[in-house]
């Protein structure tokens, strides 16, 4: 009888911890399904997600703010891309209507797509994506308020802003000038005698959205970092 005392003594026991696990799990399940996940951590060093320190298999959610220390480095995998935060870069993660997209803060990102509809990356106004569904790899880094650079690597990146798109072909490298109100002063005075097309039309247009092609040698080496990265990984899990 001793026995049998004891035996169901600990199943009494075994019971109650079993309830207040389930209780727990049950407690966390709508905190764990409330924001969505957007990627997971490949690679990090003296980088953060949020204010805690990133590491290889840590989760990027809806919202999360990547950033790197000087001497820095993240790269984060979503559904069908990949995304590289470069020294004294930030970055903040949203999902826009089911397409992962960053925006970059300040510094410097390198992303790798495999269709055009798998990421978008944001900087300033403007916001820069693959023109097409083949492979693609861009790189945009923030020079000033009014100034981006982007380089494709691979692919065709088409840059939009405020609805206006231009299209930057492989292997070549642009300054993205933001700052439409610029070359609006000038022209406006000296062009009063000859007709009321010509001043108005570059503010609205040209100024906003001005492309000037120049060699970028020194974002080719961070590049080539994700390019073989770009040839597998959005592809494969």
């Amino acid at each position: 009888m001793l026995k049998s005392a004891l035996v169901e003594d600990l199943m009494a026991h075994v019971r109650r911890l079993c309830a207040l696990l389930l209780c727990l799990g049950l407690a966390n399940f709508p905190v764990w399904s409330e924001t969505p996940t957007l990627g997971t951590v490949t690679s990090a060093f003296s980088a953060y997600v949020g204010t805690a320190k990133a590491s290889a298999g840590s989760t990027v959610f809806d919202g999360d703010r990547l950033s790197t220390d000087p001497a820095g480095i993240i790269q984060i995998r979503t559904k069908a891309a990949r995304l590289q935060l470069v020294q004294s870069g930030a970055a903040e993660l949203t999902d826009t209507n089911g397409i992962p997209t960053a925006t970059l803060l300040f510094g410097t990102a390198v992303f790798s797509t495999s269709n055009a509809r798998a990421f978008a990356l944001r900087a300033a106004i403007a916001e820069i994506r693959a023109a097409t569904d083949a492979p693609t790899v861009g790189q945009v880094s923030i020079v000033s308020p009014n100034e981006l650079r982007v380089q494709s690597t691979r692919g065709t990146l088409a840059v939009t802003v405020d609805g206006e798109t231009k299209l930057i072909s492989e292997a070549t490298a642009y300054r993205v000038l933001l700052n439409p109100d610029a070359p609006a002063p000038e022209p406006a005075q000296e062009a009063q005698g000859a007709g009321t097309k010509r001043p108005s039309s570059p503010p609205k247009h040209g100024g906003k959205n001005r492309f000037v092609l120049v060699p970028i040698i020194a974002g080719i080496g961070v590049t080539a970092f994700l390019v073989y990265h770009a040839l597998e990984s959005p592809d494969r899990p």
